[in-house]
């Protein structure tokens, strides 16, 4: 008897001795958890940031991020435009998925498809994921994941992970220069004074001086600026006169400096509150708007770095932005990287870094982690954008390697015309269209897409197209499709 009850002894001693060790190892590893900041900017094209080219443009602080971290060359957006793009960010899956196909409306007095696109109850986030972890979260700036904003009809921010969330449907309004449509956990907040990245920076910052605890933080930064209606402070305004072909230009100009500035704003802050281990993502969600393409564009001046489109393409300049990585406080890789990577890789990313569990769900990100670490990263998963509203007409487009593919659409001998987004009534039309009419660019050779390889590679023609049927066909069984609705 003495004998069982020693060993008994020993073995409630041992289970407890493991016990204490597992959640010491907790602790490390909670401990270890960086906090996450992502800065998403409106319309920023591949060009407009000093440290990606542009000749007068001054950003001083996202340019020290690149420098002292990642200065990526070759990220892609998940969609040429806003809505579908914020959706794949957060989703880590291609919009398509979710049934975000196009950029979302605001409410329409009539019942119709474009008052019903939402991101769905069943997509799983970033911050949702995070929490599970121990994360706060944050989002302020612009939201445009549902069409019908602050209306308990679709789920809105909170639902996906937000603790706090401070943003507007889409863009500033009327400006962004003393925005009035702002909304802070559900409640209407008025006009305020400023300027709309420097509201979502103080925003920021008061929610981290009033969090409680000692928990790592998702900070979810998303820049209205510099997507029309633009407005500027008068002192960059002024300065950048000289450079600017009119006042118009100096506008815009300035508009991107001042994102600069509310960048450099948090970043101070966090020194100041010795924040350490934090990861930084800077970021576009897609690329520059074409000039007076609606009567509202007329600050329009982004650049495309030399890259063929803009936003709303599927080639080069609607899909590829700037894609800057810094992790503050911990050793990693720095320098330029031509490695492919894609908004869909930060789901995935953060998972591994943080040990949360990956949604139960098709991904099409992957985890670009040891890019961070070691500066090298191959992917493995082609890109592939089913965008039906490219202005290039090629609605289809898939980045593999070396090489990009692109294709038109065609049912019955007809080019498939813009469709905005998917649903019962068109289904059929799509998913049976073929695709054709290719083009295959080298992107390392010719970041222009100006020598189409079809005819003079055809090996990797052939490749790249029975890829391409493939990756385009699984999406397309993927794709959610909104029913019993009208065009």
């Amino acid at each position: 008897m003495m004998i069982l009850k020693n060993t008994r002894n020993i073995t409630i001693l041992t289970l407890l001795f493991f016990c204490v060790l597992m959640s010491r190892s907790q602790q490390t590893k909670t401990t270890e958890q960086p906090n996450i900041i992502i800065f998403l900017c409106d319309d920023l094209g591949y060009g407009d940031l000093s440290s990606y080219g542009h000749p007068f443009i001054k950003t001083p602080n996202i340019d020290k991020l690149a420098a002292t971290g990642i200065r990526m060359t070759n990220y892609y957006a998940a969609a040429p435009v806003c809505s579908p793009s914020r959706v794949g960010l957060l989703t880590g899956r291609s919009p398509n998925r979710a049934g975000v196909y196009d950029f979302i409306p605001g409410p329409k007095k009539s019942e119709d498809l474009r008052n019903k696109v939402h991101l769905q109850e069943g997509e799983e986030t970033i911050p949702a994921m995070l929490k599970t972890v121990g994360y706060e979260t944050a989002l302020v700036g612009k939201w445009h994941c549902s069409s019908l904003f602050n209306n308990p009809a679709q789920p809105q921010p909170d639902y996906f992970g937000f603790d706090h969330w401070y943003a507007t449907h889409n863009n500033a309004s009327p400006s962004h220069k003393n925005p009035k449509n702002f909304v802070r956990n559900g409640e209407k907040v008025g006009q305020q004074d400023g300027f709309s990245c420097q509201l979502v920076v103080d925003e920021a910052m008061s929610w981290l001086d009033n969090r409680k605890g000692d928990h790592p933080f998702y900070l979810q930064v998303t820049f209205h600026e510099p997507h029309e209606p633009v407005a500027s402070p008068e002192d960059l305004v002024q300065e950048y006169l000289p450079y600017s072909n009119g006042l118009a230009e100096a506008e815009f100009f300035a508009n991107v400096a001042n994102v600069d500035k509310a960048v450099g704003r948090l970043l101070a802050y966090l020194e100041e509150k010795g924040t350490e281990n934090t990861l930084v993502i800077f970021t576009s969600d897609n690329g520059p708007e074409t000039f007076t393409r609606y009567p509202g564009a007329k600050r329009t001046f982004g650049q495309t770095g030399g890259l063929k489109g803009r936003k709303l393409w599927t080639t080069e300049a609607g899909i590829r932005v700037p894609g800057i990585v810094n992790w503050i406080g911990k050793p990693m890789y720095t320098g330029t990287t031509d490695a492919v990577v894609s908004a869909l890789d930060f789901l995935p990313t953060l998972s591994e870094i943080t040990g949360a569990k990956l949604p139960n769900k098709e991904l099409d990100g992957e985890s670009f982690l040891s890019l961070i670490k070691t500066g090298k990263f191959e992917r493995k998963k082609p890109l592939v954008w089913g965008f039906y509203n490219a202005l290039n007409q090629h609605k289809v487009a898939m980045r593999y390697g070396d090489y990009k593919i692109l294709a038109r659409l065609k049912n019955n001998g007809e080019y498939l015309p813009q469709i905005m987004n998917v649903y019962d009534g068109n289904e059929a039309l799509i998913k049976e269209s073929e695709l054709t009419d290719y083009e295959l660019y080298n992107l390392i050779e010719d970041k222009m897409e100006s020598v189409n390889l079809v005819e003079t590679k055809p090996k990797k023609f052939t490749e790249m197209k029975k890829l391409l049927h493939a990756e385009y066909g699984k999406l397309l069984e993927g794709s959610h499709i909104w029913r019993n609705e009208v065009d």
